[in-house]
């Protein structure tokens, strides 16, 4: 099971990588065809053919950086879940303010029939970091 772990935590870094490296193709290899997002407000982004749609736009507007601190990651067979402190920065491409979103997801990860890890379901809770000074 640490092997698993450790291919998860790879998996989420190599996630955080590629949007940063706008490589959507290997963002998408790095989800279940069938994966579901959970976003506040939104109905559910169902499938890598939403997904996709949605990070293209994002990405025509913005660069993205994101660091994470996994909280907590089990595995128990080819099924795990890990619950996650996200930060993201989203910076313009043209004029503005970077905007920077925070908070937790959970994530539940499959293993597919090649062994390898995908991700299978999203429940992002991130919200915009407002500044606090005067």
């Amino acid at each position: 099971m640490q092997d698993d772990a450790q291919k998860i935590r790879e998996l989420i870094g190599a996630w955080q990588r590629a949007t940063a490296a706008e490589d959507l193709p290997k963002v998408l290899d790095l989800m279940a065809g069938d994966a579901v997002f959970l976003l506040p407000g939104q109905p559910p982004m169902r499938g890598r053919d939403a997904f996709a749609a949605a990070t293209r736009a994002a990405l025509d507007r913005f660069r993205i950086e994101s660091t994470s601190d996994i909280q907590e990651l089990q595995v128990e067979g080819d099924w795990a879940w890990c619950w996650n402190h996200l930060k993201v920065m989203l910076t313009p491409k043209s004029t503005g303010a970077p905007i920077r979103r925070l908070g937790y997801t959970l994530t539940v990860f499959r293993r597919n029939p090649d062994g390898r890890w995908v991700l299978f379901r999203d429940a992002t809770l991130l919200t915009v970091e407002i500044s606090t000074s005067v």
